[in-house]
């Protein structure tokens, strides 16, 4: 059965990253720092916070902020040009320590454990993202250190998301088919089947891998970047039919981002006669951000 490509973190090679980015938009990674244990104690933070009841999670929801920090409920948020919103609530946390009006400063509830192991878990995805940049550059013509002052205070949002059983009387899936905003996302493998990503010929491959191993994909930032060299891969989480479809399904998204200052232009070993600029307009990660966020019902 063919699936995405898996790597070895310890030892990455820019040319299969590259090669695995560019045919699928999603790579596997096995051999990273992050231990079975930390994932755990992650996971078993964000389960006893999603279930708590309704009006207890609605106090750490946070009004304007486009859902930036805290929580934000059951069916509010819809894929780009979506009009059913996601069957899906979750919780975001953002870096620690460099609150500005960009970026808020994180909430947390008086749940043991859960700020700790949310916080380590952020800082090691965070770590494992600068390296898979770093192992980009080289294919992008760059420094290797190029991408690190410029995403060394971003934006960057760990999601612990919650799908619920399906039940009656909503439509809608628990995530349509939508490209992610930033630069690259790491993902820690879920328990739970249903991630599924448009492969180039149209057909649609579930992406299945064994625990504990970090999915890698590309986001709109980083297709901008590259002036679409490495595109966004769409993807989604269907609705899985029987008992699987009966259980909660949790994962741990880390969406890295550029600074908010940051300018996103095309890079010029991606720009040629054969490949004009697609997007000769530069514009900031903060704007593209909230430029994104407005489409996907987040922001008013």
């Amino acid at each position: 059965m063919t699936s995405i490509p898996t790597l070895d973190a310890r030892n990455l090679d820019p040319k299969g990253l590259f090669a695995a980015f560019r045919e699928y938009g999603f790579v596997s990674l096995r051999g990273h720092a992050i231990t079975h244990a930390q994932i755990e104690r992650a996971y078993d933070a964000v389960r006893q916070f999603f279930a708590l009841p309704s009006d207890v999670k609605l106090r750490y929801q946070q009004p304007g902020q486009g859902g930036a920090r805290g929580y934000t409920p059951f069916r509010i948020e819809r894929a780009k040009d979506q009009s059913e919103p996601d069957l899906k609530e979750f919780w975001h946390v953002g870096r620690e320590g460099v609150a500005s009006a960009a970026m808020p400063p994180n909430v947390w509830p008086p749940i043991e454990g859960f700020r700790s192991a949310l916080l380590a878990l952020y800082e090691s995805l965070d770590a494992l993202g600068a390296k898979v940049l770093a192992a980009l550059a080289s294919e992008l013509e760059l420094p290797s250190d190029w991408f690190t002052s410029r995403i060394d205070h971003g934006n960057s949002i760990l999601r612990p998301l919650h799908y619920p059983p399906i039940e009656g009387g909503y439509s809608g899936v628990r995530s349509a088919a939508h490209e992610d905003i930033n630069l690259i996302t790491l993902m820690v493998a879920a328990g739970e089947p249903g991630l599924e990503i448009l492969r180039r010929d149209g057909s649609w491959l579930a992406v299945e891998t064994a625990p504990e191993e970090v999915i890698v994909n590309i986001g709109d930032m980083l297709q901008r970047l590259t002036n679409c060299t490495l595109p966004s891969t769409t993807h989604r989480v269907v609705n899985p039919p029987g008992a699987a479809g009966a259980r909660s399904r949790y994962s741990l998204p880390y969406f890295l981002h550029l600074n908010p200052e940051a300018v996103i232009t095309s890079l010029p070993s991606c720009v040629s006669r054969d490949r004009p600029d697609r997007y000769p307009t530069p514009i900031t990660a903060d704007e593209y951000l909230r430029e994104r966020l407005r489409e996907i019902g987040l922001l008013a």
